[in-house]
């Protein structure tokens, strides 16, 4: 199943959407919450490079190969989500219906400060406090974006996977 979201969460990056909207931090947490081990961490940067790698060679704007810093911390920023998902695993019931909201924010708030950084680390920004200052309030827009399509990618990918469970679970299937 986490094949199939990994396939259909990278297809989802070619989509229009506006900025930062994608469900990629979204599909950490699922995997940080679901997943043991440190292959949840190969589910966002698997999403991140597969789409990537196919944008670079079709030459579809914003996917791609650009500044190696930059790159890295985008790739870090959404590597983030999966510890923070995994904080969820231990929740249920209604704890655990609040609690994904918080971690969605929690996980876009993330990506901001560590993303951003990336951009003052490829000299976008001068490494300044007049640098960090206009890098961070000109992204503030971005931010917006980023927590409405974490928000409703997590409620969205969480909810399916927890009702698809709740109707088509059995106990021969925890054996297995």
């Amino acid at each position: 199943m986490f094949y199939l979201m990994i396939l259909a969460v990278a297809a989802s990056r070619f989509l229009p959407h506006p900025p930062n909207v994608a469900c990629v931090a979204a599909l950490g947490l699922f995997a940080g919450s679901y997943m043991s081990g440190r292959r949840a961490y190969l589910v966002p940067i698997g999403v991140m490079g597969l789409s990537d790698v196919v944008g670079h060679m079709l030459g579809i704007p914003g996917l791609g190969f650009y500044n190696l810093a930059a790159m890295s911390m985008v790739y870090l920023g959404m590597a983030a989500s999966v510890p923070i998902g995994r904080k969820l695993r231990n929740a249920s019931g209604t704890s655990r219906l609040w609690k994904i909201p918080a971690a969605s924010l929690a996980a876009s708030t993330v990506f901001f400060v560590v993303s951003n950084f990336g951009t003052i680390l490829a000299g976008w920004y001068p490494m300044s406090v007049a640098g960090f200052t206009a890098c961070y309030i000109n992204a503030i827009p971005f931010y917006g974006f980023t927590v409405a399509g974490d928000l409703c990618f997590s409620v969205v990918i969480f909810a399916a996977y927890e009702l698809s469970r709740a109707r088509f679970y059995t106990p021969a299937m925890a054996k297995a």
